[in-house]
């Protein structure tokens, strides 16, 4: 009975601690919102601006393009912010100062610890596609076929995006040493969203046989099609159980990855 009533109480305290963590790290990115939007959101603004305003009003690409671009820059945002928002701070963390140390004492499982960081990347990732949403439609203006009449499957896919590039950032953030962190943007990041099929519906690849399959290996592609199925169901995408059930394959991949890479970096 002891033990039992110990064991709840070790997992209460567990439980404030980790919210406590998470209240933490969100009031730091509360503090510096206006320059996590501006890091998470100037690009894919941009692109709205160019390819969703500028062109289509050129006769360079068609009004119909909107609809194809508006989920990628969503799923952009989305997964652009989720990883930096984990990765940076942890570089940081792991760094010559050693700030990670201040979690590790706590009576508190690496897990929870990691998890934890991973939640606040979740969080972060929602806070920067809500912020794009309404500035993109109002750049753009109408779009054809943009629907969110499924809003609990709207949620599910981001949610599922998000997490699978908040345990990306667990990994990348765990492996790199802060002089390496701006390689690894321009390394892995920015061809990760340029091949993601943000900026065009994966089926359109068919051109390029090899290079619609190659691209099969980059998370963002089940994102963006995801997006592309929830908002834009009238758009050629991927099923959604498909993307669904990848994304949650991703998730436990990056997580078994990125959990052995922090307890090794924590530990070490």
């Amino acid at each position: 009975m002891s033990t039992a009533i110990t064991d709840v109480a070790q997992r209460a305290t567990a439980g404030r601690i980790f919210l406590a963590l998470l209240r933490r790290d969100i009031n730091v990115a509360r503090r510096e919102l206006p320059y996590f939007l501006l890091r998470t959101t100037l690009q894919p603004l941009l692109f709205i601006v160019v390819f969703g305003l500028l062109l289509p009003r050129m006769g360079y690409l068609s009004e119909a393009y909107k609809a194809a671009l508006l989920p990628g820059v969503l799923a952009v945002s989305l997964a652009f912010s989720s990883v930096q928002s984990v990765a940076l701070p942890m570089v940081a963390d792991f760094g010559w100062t050693r700030e990670i140390e201040d979690r590790l004492l706590a009576p508190i499982s690496l897990e929870l610890i990691a998890l934890e960081k991973i939640v606040s990347g979740v969080l972060q990732g929602l806070i920067a596609a809500i912020f794009v949403l309404p500035i993109a439609r109002l750049i753009m203006g109408p779009i054809t076929g943009l629907t969110a009449t499924h809003f609990a499957l709207v949620i599910f896919i981001v949610l599922l995006g998000a997490t699978a590039f908040s345990v990306l950032g667990l990994l990348m953030g765990s492996l790199v040493n802060p002089q390496q962190i701006g390689l690894m943007f321009s390394v892995i990041v920015a061809p990760m969203i340029f091949f993601g099929c943000a900026y065009y519906p994966w089926q359109n690849l068919s051109v390029f046989p090899a290079m619609k399959y190659a691209v099969l290996i980059n998370p963002l592609v089940y994102v963006s099609e995801g997006m592309r199925g929830v908002l834009t169901p009238g758009l050629p995408h991927m099923d959604l159980r498909a993307v669904s059930a990848a994304l949650i394959v991703i998730i436990a991949i990056f997580w078994t990855l990125g959990f052995r890479s922090f307890a090794k970096r924590a530990i070490g």
